[in-house]
């Protein structure tokens, strides 16, 4: 049974058709259930094949939670055509994968940087450089992107 599972887990990344399926059901804005995607998927003849599966489950609540934000984007705007809200819908999906992007480059662009005034001066030179921004530096230090270092004693070696 285990390796059925396991089948179905791959099978359920890799279905190109039930994504295809949700996102029709998503842009006409057709109620999203298991029994529905399953009516149009030409190998999936039953709403548990779907339910059953934990990456099909997840995929179609995903979808569900999308097109229920839709939806109350649309009720929340009711003097906007559909169109135009589905249009600025796309737009401000387009921007946060933009500004997602943008804050990878940031990110790893800011890493560079760290590591290379580590380099430069270790790491009492990086916390120089964070001197007045304790905030911004607790912030960094959360997400973990400033490095780490032991701080070691040192023996005085009285041989001159």
């Amino acid at each position: 049974m285990d390796r059925n599972n396991q089948t179905e887990v791959s099978f359920a990344s890799v279905d190109p058709e039930m994504e295809q399926i949700l996102e029709a059901m998503l842009e006409a804005d057709e109620t999203i259930t298991a029994r529905a995607i399953a009516r149009k998927h030409s190998k999936l003849g039953h709403a548990s094949s779907i339910t059953r599966s934990l990456e099909r489950r997840r995929l179609v609540e995903a979808y569900q939670k999308q097109q229920k934000q839709r939806r109350e984007w649309i009720e929340r705007a009711p003097k906007h055509s559909h169109d135009q809200l589905i249009a600025q819908l796309a737009q401000r999906d387009t921007r946060i994968a933009a500004l997602e992007h943008q804050v990878e480059v940031l990110r790893i662009s800011h890493l560079a940087m760290l590591r290379t005034v580590e380099e430069m001066g270790g790491f009492s030179k990086l916390l120089k450089l964070y001197e007045g921004y304790r905030g911004v530096r607790d912030e960094l230090d959360r997400i973990g992107v400033l490095p780490k270092s032991d701080v070691k004693s040192m023996k005085a070696d009285h041989r001159y």
